[in-house]
């Protein structure tokens, strides 16, 4: 249990003037059946189930006031100013190295920039995120005006783990086409968001989702929450005619359910799906992996994906 939480019960025991002893019993009792559940909220994720207009304290004492203890707030983003989406304009070989290259990046200023890249993974006319002279990324990074090889640079075309929101990078971030430029790329990207670190006890499994955290604070304000609305083409096939689900146990557990999704292609999730998975501490795998987290962290609804192709037999809940 938190320190919070401790003093509660230390609180409310020495009302009660028990004997040293019994006191000591007392809380080894509760502490030892205690157990607190983290979960993350993401705020922008969860305004688009109920209308959210107050401001990140307000929402925080209404969390604690419904009984979800607000125990951290990150905001993220907050190292990210100053890098912004930008357009390769020129693209050159650094006159005193083969591995660099010399670019003019348009910024959505007078003038491009002059930067110079270590990476290999970009072209003329890419749309890249840059972080210009006065950022400072994570890690106390600070950008400056540099001389490389005796050339002067003016900013840093940047990767994911320069932005600190992956632990490694094989080249820099490449942006779709229609990326703005001169856009701030928190804002872009969505990282412009805030997350809530709340500590949601045992009785409130309800609460492990932005769907059950969305109806308790759309109940505080006296507001309707606004459920997703999904429409699928469903066949007149069944599942059990392609694959079938038994489960030894029906006492511990009582029901499993399955759904045959054809012609699905394993590819790079979309950023808006990506975006959702990073603000809950996680790294995108790939669409099918991500959808099934996004569920999860939506529903508190756990899933897997698995491969038809590969499965054999059927499949067998032990419990």
């Amino acid at each position: 249990a938190s320190w919070s939480n401790l003093q509660r019960i230390l609180d409310f025991l020495s009302l009660r003037n028990l004997a040293s002893n019994e006191l000591f019993f007392m809380i080894h009792i509760i502490l030892k059946n205690w157990r607190e559940y983290i979960m993350l909220i993401s705020l922008n994720w969860l305004k688009q189930y109920v209308d959210i207009k107050e401001s990140v304290e307000e929402i925080a004492n209404a969390l604690t006031m419904i009984g979800q203890e607000v125990e951290a707030i990150d905001i993220q983003g907050k190292d990210l100013g100053n890098v912004v989406i930008g357009q390769i304009v020129e693209f050159d070989k650094h006159p005193n190295s083969d591995r660099l290259t010399l670019l003019k990046v348009n910024v959505g200023e007078e003038e491009p920039l002059q930067i110079i890249c270590g990476a290999t993974n970009h072209k003329l006319n890419d749309k890249v995120v840059v972080a210009k002279i006065g950022a400072v990324l994570p890690g106390n990074f600070k950008i400056k005006k540099s001389k490389i090889r005796d050339v002067e640079s003016f900013g840093m075309l940047c990767s994911d783990a320069e932005l600190g929101l992956a632990k490694e990078s094989e080249g820099i971030i490449i942006l779709p086409e229609d990326a703005p430029i001169g856009k701030e790329y928190r804002e872009y990207a969505g990282l412009n968001d805030v997350i809530f670190e709340l500590e949601i006890t045992p009785n409130r499994p309800d609460c492990l989702s932005h769907i059950g955290i969305a109806r308790e604070v759309a109940a505080y304000y006296n507001r309707k929450v606004k459920y997703p609305v999904i429409e699928i083409a469903e066949t007149i096939e069944s599942v059990n005619t392609v694959i079938k689900v038994n489960i030894e146990d029906k006492e511990r557990c009582k029901r499993y359910l399955g759904r045959v999704i054809k012609n699905v292609k394993i590819k790079e999730s979309p950023e808006w799906l990506k975006t959702r998975i990073r603000a809950m501490g996680l790294n995108p795998i790939n669409n099918v992996v991500d959808v099934t987290n996004f569920v999860m962290f939506e529903y508190n609804q756990p899933m897997h994906a698995f491969d038809l192709d590969k499965v054999e037999g059927n499949i067998t809940i032990r419990a």
